[in-house]
């Protein structure tokens, strides 16, 4: 069981796994801690955006839209590496997602099948948001998928976790895809090699 790193431990973290961070307005105290408690945390979960552009992806992932107010993760990885930090505390990217998966994480074991959505992620999870379509056409370039991996291993780093705490949306959440383009198995092994 782990309570939520800090804001400041959380920044310190990503700039010490050698990434650039573009801080974004109030974002340590941009959260959804009226709607429901975060933590404690287990793992890490990566989206993509189905947006094109970094200014505007980056303003949906800190505003949200109408029906899903923002923050939608913690931090939106654009396509040139850099780290948007737009919230902190609960976020809403996670939503509901399945207790089989949960445990997995927890025990850093074979993820099952995701089924049923009866437990809250948004508790339970640092969210990245990775700009791309997610059209399965969208190129990740290589410096965006060295900061996926830097950043998932960041977080995995300082709690003592390992690459299985990392998901993607699509193995939480059934009817889900993202991150479309790489595959979280290919990703776990480059954070796996990042944390040896």
């Amino acid at each position: 069981m782990s309570s939520p790193m800090s804001a400041s431990n959380f920044l310190d973290a990503l700039k010490d796994e050698g990434l650039t961070v573009v801080q974004v307005g109030d974002w340590r105290t941009h959260n959804r801690n009226h709607k429901g408690p975060w933590g404690p945390v287990h793992g890490v979960m990566l989206h993509h955006t189905v947006t094109k552009g970094t200014a505007r992806t980056v303003e949906i992932c800190r505003d949200g839209y109408p029906g899903l107010p923002g923050p939608l993760c913690h931090g939106v990885i654009a396509k040139d590496g850099r780290v948007h930090l737009v919230g902190y505390g609960r976020a809403n990217h996670a939503g509901l997602g399945d207790d089989d998966v949960l445990r997995a994480v927890i025990a850093e074991r074979r993820l099952p099948a995701d089924n049923e959505s009866n437990t809250d992620g948004n508790r339970h999870f640092y969210g990245f948001e990775c700009e791309n379509l997610g059209d399965g056409k969208d190129p990740w370039p290589d410096v965006q998928l060295e900061a996926i991996e830097k950043a998932a291993a960041a977080v995995c780093r300082h709690h003592g976790w390992n690459a299985p705490s990392v998901i993607g949306h699509l193995e939480w959440q059934p009817g889900k895809i993202d991150p479309r383009g790489f595959s979280m198995a290919g990703m776990r092994n480059r954070i796996h090699e990042r944390l040896k």
